[in-house]
């Protein structure tokens, strides 16, 4: 079952289109990211939804209602912003109970729920605190607390993680993902941080110039990129400059890869051949494995549980690509700068675009 229906959702600033007709569902409890770079319409998207910024054309319907014109007090959500955005002058208990009063909720009632909510993000001794006494992840928890606090159906987080230090964001993702399973709220995300969106999301919404290029699990957005800007923004990706030659085969400087069958592209059509680093095979290469290259190590970067080894492919000119290999393997082959190896491209883990 939806809980939110976006229909093609337009946002204008004058002759500047920062959203472009976009269409998208969010089903019941799910946790959605908006991910993309900076200026790609996740954060205008985010507040449409919320009314913060009204769409110039478009609707919005949340649980079947139509909330398109509907001022922010009047929809049904909570949110947390980047900059947390507490009262410094209140405290904690007053912060996270503040939507509560303005209801004009009963003392006790305000007092039981605030309780509950500093329980439920592990605060349960900083009611009587300032947010100027709380370090940045604890703030971070009030604000999350006092979006809970009256029980929205939507909850919306811009960038809740981007101004905490790394120890403290990796913590608050495990505990925000468990948090919105405990509680089944129907969660939406932005940011900018691809882990961040791999690991926390059901359904990952990669948006690019005020579109979005690709909705899908993390496994699909990692495995299965719909489109070249995909594949380059999530993850690492080698991209090979090629020809296609045949539905499943692609020239490159003289090699012919073989590939899962292309379409919607013409033999002799100008393609990138892409292929993740770690997809990259050199252990134990049976004799008829397909893809097979030699290669030179040119470089070799240490990045603590693995090395990213940038090979030369012999007999071309200036064909490269990156592979990352495991210490274990690295000692067991004895990989090393201007080490010789064969590696291969399986043919299943390669994708390929139009150029």
């Amino acid at each position: 079952m939806s809980h939110l229906e976006v229909r093609n959702l337009s946002k204008r600033y004058g002759d500047f289109t920062a959203l472009g007709d976009i269409s998208l569902d969010i089903a019941e409890g799910e946790f959605v990211c908006f991910l993309g770079p900076s200026g790609c319409g996740k954060t205008t998207l985010l507040r449409a939804i919320a009314g913060l910024d009204p769409q110039s054309s478009g609707t919005i319907h949340q649980k079947g209602r139509d909330i398109s014109a509907l001022p922010p007090s009047k929809r049904d959500f909570g949110i947390v912003f980047q900059s947390y955005a507490l009262f410094p002058n209140l405290t904690v208990v007053d912060n996270v109970g503040y939507g509560l009063v303005s209801r004009r909720e009963g003392k006790a009632a305000v007092g039981r729920r605030v309780t509950e909510l500093l329980t439920l993000v592990g605060l349960p001794d900083a009611g009587p605190k300032y947010p100027a006494q709380l370090s940045g992840g604890q703030q971070q928890r009030v604000a999350l607390a006092r979006a809970l606090a009256t029980s929205p159906g939507l909850l919306l987080l811009d960038e809740p993680l981007s101004a905490l230090d790394a120890r403290v964001r990796l913590r608050l993702r495990h505990e925000i993902k468990a948090l919105q399973r405990t509680l089944g709220v129907t969660t939406i995300m932005v940011t900018h941080d691809q882990e961040e969106a791999l690991t926390m999301a059901d359904r990952i919404v990669v948006m690019n110039q005020g579109a979005i290029e690709q909705v899908g699990t993390p496994q699909e957005i990692y495995r299965r990129p719909a489109t070249a800007f995909v594949a380059d923004f999530v993850g690492s990706m080698n991209f090979l400059a090629g020809t296609l030659v045949a539905p499943d085969k692609v020239k490159v400087d003289g090699f012919t890869f073989d590939c899962t069958a292309q379409d919607g592209l013409a033999p002799g059509a100008k393609v990138a051949l892409c292929i993740r680093p770690e997809d990259v095979r050199v252990r134990d290469l049976p004799t008829d494995i397909a893809n097979r290259v030699a290669v030179e190590v040119a470089e070799l970067d240490f990045v603590g549980a693995f090395c990213r080894a940038t090979l030369k492919v012999q007999g071309t000119a200036d064909v490269a690509m990156t592979a990352d290999f495991s210490s274990n393997l690295i000692r067991d082959l004895g990989v090393e700068l201007g080490r010789k190896l064969d590696v291969a491209l399986p043919p299943d883990r390669l994708r390929v675009f139009a150029a």
